[in-house]
């Protein structure tokens, strides 16, 4: 892999285990417990992740996979909810196996590489040029969204990534 994909891939992998670190010890009940007025709960937003992200931008993006618009479209409000009948370990295993194809993609890719394909139903004025536009654009979203959980998280039981309490002396 070229060093610069390498260098941002290692930051977006630091975010993955944020992401999923951040999550490790909460029973299915507290994953599944909204805590913010918009009604979110940490799984759904863990499902978001493996669905708007990791499997749109690099598979459907970067590599092509057939109908990239219509994976962000079809349901899109429901990619913010879990499927009836589907458990935690499920949706956790699911964002795995999503970050384990993601990077079967960006092992393959160039930085300057063209995206495969572009939604331009869903964004007909604006377009990332190429691998390295759309890995930034994957990590900033999967660090706000890490920084999403972890005050989430704080809120279900008071756990802090860092942990303990940063502004104590």
């Amino acid at each position: 892999m070229n060093a610069e994909l390498a260098a941002l891939k290692g930051a977006l992998d630091r975010q993955r285990e944020h992401v999923l670190g951040i999550l490790e010890g909460l029973s299915a009940e507290d994953l599944r417990r909204p805590v913010l007025p918009s009604g979110w709960s940490c799984l759904a937003l863990l499902r978001h992740l493996t669905l708007d992200v990791e499997r749109f931008w690099f598979p459907g993006v970067i590599a092509g996979e057939p109908d990239v618009a219509g994976q962000l479209m079809t349901g899109a409000e429901a990619h913010w909810y879990i499927p009836e009948g589907m458990s935690a370990e499920e949706v956790f295993a699911d964002y795995r196996a999503a970050i384990a194809r993601a990077d079967a993609v960006l092992a393959a890719a160039a930085p300057e590489q063209k995206p495969a394909a572009w939604p331009m139903e869903i964004w007909p004025t604006w377009r990332l040029p190429d691998v390295r536009h759309i890995l930034i654009h994957v990590l900033t979203e999967v660090a706000c969204h890490s920084g999403h959980l972890d005050a989430a998280r704080e809120l279900v039981d008071g756990t802090t990534w860092l942990g303990g309490n940063p502004y104590a002396g």
